[in-house]
This record gives structure tokens, C-alpha cells and sequence, in this order.
């Protein structure tokens, strides 16, 4: 992207007929806002891709904007490039390849009441979206899921306050408070929804203060452009054919280079150190989790990410870990993406790849 409502290299493909528009099921990218409560550059994107999808298909954009998930995460410090990833389904006579391909699921929850955000009807609300888009995937075992992208809402101070002229609750009014919140709601529902938390193991209480509850397949963001959960499900099955397969690996920490180093090797990719070309051009997708470690310390050695007043400290670690990750990859159109809480191990996140299957390339 030259600047986040840039489309032109998408509109290009598909006038010439590389990408058909009634083919793109789903959107996954980096903008180079600021990534917090006021990063509008999410929602600018948004709004100039359904205005583009719109002119192709001929349908309203505000119809394609509640049928195709555009998750975009602000910020692209460092080495990081704006960029997005399109995902395209395409039905035809293909014979499934040996082994798994790439599988993809998407969908929506109702729209999220303000009151709920942030407690368990939040969790349940994403839980049943995650399985209704892993239905839609066609994965039959959970373990084949490897990667669930959800885009959660949050809390503004008008939200707050057209919630408690109504008579409810909001779990907070603080728009920053609200979005861990509700990162923490979604990374609850994705653990329920692939069996990794059984819904009597926790309560509202147990969000953001019982960080031994993890998922180390979700990735959640959150933010004002969005009132209802939207969720995309990323996975390998043997019902779907084409190039494509995905991996993930839970990163320890934001120096785990062996994360990296390991998932590309669950894919027959090496690293000695970085990438070489050649399989550098394998590479559709990487997608990072990274979280400040809240107890100051990255494997014993004081951080100041947390203490800094000038730096937002999700800004410090996506800079920090996109780094680490583009070193590798040779690359800098990777997703790096902060505020991992109950994503992957506390202090760390997790780091999915997809790239052509072996033999394929």
C-alpha cells in the first residue's frame, strides 16, 4: 500500500482477470496507523475496499461490508510495510492433492451490545461465531485448525454512555481498558470454541488476570470500526485443493527466534539464517502475535516497554518482534500484531505461516 485507502494494485489484479472480485472472501493486513482506539486508517481501508468490490460486483458496500471479514491491524513500526493479504476461494473440479490444503471459514456474531464487551456473553458470542466459521471451512478435527483471525469490538466513551443512559452497564468506559478487554474475550471464545477451555474453568473475573488461560491459535484485535465479532478461520483439510498449507508455533517470548526458525521447517522451508530467495517466494503469509511481557522482564533482563511515556508499549513490541520475524523471512509485508493477552504464552503470542506445499513450488 503507498497509503492505507491504497487498492490499486488489488483493483489491478482483478481487471486483469488474476483475481476474480466474487472470489475474495476475506482480508487480513497492516495499516500504518497508530493502532490504538483513534487509528481511523482501519476503517479508511475498509470503507475503500468495499467501495472497490462494490464497483466490481455491482453490490452495495454496505452488504459486502457484513459478508466479507476485513481485519486490519495499525501500526507498522520499523521494518514492518503496509501491506494486506487477500483470500480467495474458488470453486471448481480440482482433485484434492495428497495430504491437506489450505482451508479457509469465515463469520460474523450479531452485533456485540456494549455491556457485553469484555464478559462471558462476549466469549460465548465469539465461541459460536468461531465454530459456525470452522463449519463454514469445512474442518472436520479442531486440531486441523491452525490459525483464528477474530476482530472484535470495543468500548468508546459514546458507546459507554449511550449504554448507562440505557440502563446498563458497561464492564468499563476507558476505550484503551475496553479493547484488552475484549482481546481477552476473544482469545477466551477461541479456546472455548476449539476445546481448549472448558466454559466452567473460568468467569468474567478469570479475563486479563488468569494468564495460564491461553490459546495458541487466536488472534484477536479490537477496535471502534467494528460492532460485531468477525471471524476468520485458517486451517489445513483434505477436502480443499490447492499450493497452500499453514503452520503455526506458540512464540515464549519476543526473542523467540526458534519459533520462527521451527514453523518454517513444519513446512519444509529453512532458515540458515534467513530465508533464501527462492523460498522466500514460497511464503503467501505470515501472521504474529507479540505481547509486552507485563512482568517486565524478558528471560530475566529488565524491559522498559511498559515504563515508557512517550512510546505506546504495544508500538515498542510489534516493532520489536517484526524485526526478529522480517530478519528471518527477508521480508517486511509480515502481520505483526500487539495486545497477544491470552494469546499464546503470557509475554509471548504465537506465529502462523502459510506458504506452498512441498513439491508444489
Amino acid at each position: 500500500m503507498a497509503h492505507p485507502g491504497d487498492l490499486s494494485e488489488l483493483d489491478r489484479l482483478i481487471a486483469g482477470g488474476t483475481v476474480h472480485a466474487a472470489d475474495v472472501v476475506a482480508i487480513i493486513g497492516k495499516t500504518e496507523g497508530n493502532g490504538g482506539v483513534n487509528d481511523f486508517t482501519r476503517g479508511y481501508f475498509t470503507q475503500s475496499l468495499m467501495a472497490l468490490l462494490s464497483r466490481h460486483l455491482k453490490e452495495p458496500a454496505e452488504q459486502l461490508i457484513h459478508e466479507i471479514p476485513c481485519v486490519l491491524s495499525g501500526g507498522t513500526e520499523g521494518v514492518m510495510s503496509p501491506h494486506y493479504s487477500v483470500f480467495c476461494v474458488s470453486e471448481g473440479e480440482a482433485i484434492p492433492a495428497a495430504g491437506s490444503s489450505l482451508a479457509i471459514g469465515t463469520a460474523f456474531s450479531a452485533p456485540l451490545p456494549a455491556e457485553d464487551v469484555g464478559r462471558r456473553a462476549h466469549v460465548d458470542s465469539v465461541a459460536n461465531a468461531v465454530r459456525a466459521a470452522i463449519a463454514n471451512a469445512g474442518i472436520e478435527r479442531l486440531d486441523d485448525v491452525h490459525f483464528v483471525q477474530v476482530k472484535c469490538p470495543c468500548v468508546t466513551v459514546a458507546r459507554a454512555a449511550a449504554a448507562i443512559t440505557a440502563g446498563k452497564t458497561p464492564l468499563t468506559n476507558d476505550p484503551n481498558k475496553s479493547m484488552a478487554f475484549a482481546r481477552a474475550a476473544g482469545a477466551f471464545g477461541v479456546a472455548v470454541a476449539l476445546d481448549e477451555l472448558k466454559p466452567s474453568d473460568f468467569d468474567d473475573a478469570s479475563l486479563l488476570s488468569d494468564f495460564s488461560i491461553q490459546s495458541p491459535r487466536a488472534s484477536i484485535s479490537s477496535g471502534v470500526e467494528v460492532e460485531s465479532n468477525e471471524v476468520i478461520v485458517l486451517g489445513n483439510s483434505p477436502h480443499w485443493a490447492g499450493p497452500l498449507r499453514i503452520a503455526h508455533r506458540p512464540m515464549i517470548d519476543a526473542l523467540d527466534i526458534g519459533a520462527v526458525i521451527d514453523v518454517l521447517a513444519d513446512l519444509g522451508i529453512s532458515a540458515s539464517p534467513q530465508v533464501s530467495a527462492v523460498d522466500a517466494g514460497c511464503i503467501a503469509s505470515v501472521l504474529v502475535k507479540c505481547e509486552p511481557d507485563r512482568r517486565g522482564k524478558i528471560r530475566g533482563h529488565r524491559h522498559t516497554m511498559l515504563d515508557d511515556t512517550d512510546i505506546n508499549a504495544q508500538r515498542h513490541v510489534r516493532g520489536a518482534v517484526a524485526g526478529l520475524v522480517a530478519g528471518v523471512i527477508g521480508d517486511g509485508r509480515i502481520f505483526v500484531s500487539g495486545g497477544a493477552e491470552h494469546q499464546g504464552p503470557d509475554g509471548g503470542g504465537l506465529i502462523a505461516v502459510i506458504a506452498s506445499r512441498e513439491g508444489s513450488r
